[in-house]
């Protein structure tokens, strides 16, 4: 049968596609963002082709507003992949991943799915307490291992 990889493919599936020795072979590593921001941007991704915005109140209210990017890189509710870099820091922490790998040299990331024009200051600027603490309580696992705040 044909395997199907595609994009944010979580990593159990890797596992069971690739077999067991293959990926404790592997080095592999993802980025986190801070759950508050990375929310706020995916509020203007999906959002963005439609006529008329949803408020961010009213969108949060939706169950597909969730982003499950925890499960994307745990195995059964634990940590699966060798190295979580931070969205914030990614030139960096990009570089120091490169160098764990002896992989010397320079290299540009490409930007994907850039907001042309920024909508707000701050990602701090769209939220009141309750969608403050939904997101708090939907991501408290990335929250807890990275350390962010609000």
């Amino acid at each position: 049968p044909t395997v199907g990889f595609y994009e944010h493919i979580p990593g159990w599936r890797v596992r069971a596609y690739v077999g067991e020795e293959t990926w404790n072979s592997y080095y592999k590593f993802c980025f986190e963002r801070n759950p508050w921001d990375r929310q706020v941007s995916f509020y203007y991704y999906k959002t963005r082709n439609l006529r008329f915005r949803p408020s961010f109140e009213s969108f949060m209210r939706n169950k597909r507003a969730y982003v499950a990017n925890y499960d994307i890189y745990s195995i059964e509710n634990s940590i699966a992949v060798d190295r979580i870099g931070r969205y914030e820091n990614i030139p960096e922490d990009f570089e120091a991943i490169l160098s764990e790998l002896g992989l010397a040299g320079q290299i540009t990331l490409p930007r994907a799915n850039v907001t042309k024009v920024k909508p707000i200051k701050s990602y701090r600027d769209v939220y009141s307490d309750e969608t403050k603490e939904l997101v708090a309580k939907w991501y408290s696992r990335e929250i807890e291992e990275m350390g962010y705040e609000f």
